[in-house]
């Protein structure tokens, strides 16, 4: 894969053009991280037509992100569900960057998908008021942390706002949508519909720690961890009970393995912090394999092992 060169000035020029005064043409979009769920993102932008710039400042990350978009888009040709051509088309919307000022400087949306830090995303989102055309909506993939807190990082408080997607993004049919304090009626709409041509369905959500889906999801992970910790019963019996039981597709455990813990760590922290409610205090033993690098199927290792299978196929040996 070659990463794209510099724009040329007179591109660069158009940075300074004179915002839209009564709509949004999301033509063209950045993603701002080319990780699980931001080649994800940018996939799904790219199949339904849209110029899409996939930006890290990794040029390894970007490699695998693009090779990750080529092979679920072999896997959606194997099944009948996208054609030769359409894959073509997909990967020709396409444009991997490696600067995020060349990357965002002739956008009309930014989807930043970087690690769920609070910090990192202040620092980008100060970054990009700073270098995206001044019409631009910058918009979070963030799960949990306050879109407020983070517009607060920008002059354009009332164009940013929170799209979260499910992972995987090219399957799951989900887009939480979250209004920050100050964003505005108009930017949400646009970012409804938006997610509507994407073939999604947006649910527009207050700007709350964990908004609705972790909100609810992570404390449940939380007790299945803790009903692991406590000596209640073994990982497959604790996901076999959410399975057949309460008809999950995945048990919890399994699922914070596809997650990742130190993902699930982050956003129990965020839910703490904000609440300031000990129902949301993340399980020592979650806290403990964060530490000793045990993060699910990203390290080959959590509740299952996956040296052999990415597949929750067998318990790992500290679970026996």
């Amino acid at each position: 894969m070659t990463v794209r060169p510099k724009l040329p000035e007179k591109e660069r020029q158009w940075l300074g053009r004179a915002p839209f005064s009564n709509q949004y043409n999301m033509d063209k979009i950045a993603v701002i991280g080319a990780g699980t769920m931001g080649n994800g993102i940018a996939h799904v932008f790219a199949q339904h037509g849209f110029k899409v710039n996939l930006v890290d400042i990794s040029q390894a990350s970007l490699e695998r992100g693009m090779a990750t978009i080529d092979k679920n888009l072999d896997r959606m040709v194997s099944k009948a569900s996208l054609d030769q051509a359409g894959k073509a088309a997909t990967l020709a919307n396409l444009t991997p960057l490696d600067s995020m000022e060349d990357g965002v400087s002739m956008v009309d949306l930014v989807i930043e998908a970087a690690t769920e830090n609070l910090d990192v995303k202040l620092r980008i989102f100060s970054e990009l008021d700073r270098i995206a055309p001044a019409h631009a909506i910058l918009a979070t993939n963030t799960s949990s942390i306050s879109i407020t807190h983070i517009a607060a990082a920008t002059q354009r408080p009332e164009k940013v706002i929170g799209m979260h997607f499910m992972n995987p993004v090219p399957i799951m049919g989900l887009v939480e949508i979250i209004r920050g304090y100050n964003t505005s009626d108009q930017v949400c709409r646009t970012i409804m519909d938006l997610s509507k041509k994407l073939g999604k369905v947006p649910t527009e959500v207050n700007d709350y720690p964990g908004f609705v889906a972790n909100r609810i999801l992570m404390p449940m992970i939380n007790e299945a961890i803790e009903t692991l910790y406590h000596g209640v019963a073994g990982v497959v019996e604790i996901d076999t009970v959410m399975k057949l039981g309460m008809a999950h597709p995945m048990g919890p455990l399994q699922l914070a393995d596809f997650i990742g813990l130190d993902v699930c760590l982050s956003i129990l922290n965020v839910m703490y912090d904000g609440f300031k409610n000990p129902k949301y205090a993340p399980c020592p033993l979650l806290v403990n394999m964060v530490m000793a690098g045990k993060l699910g199927v990203k390290s080959g290792e959590g509740f299952y092992a996956y040296a052999e299978s990415k597949k929750a196929e067998r318990v790992s040996a500290r679970f026996h």
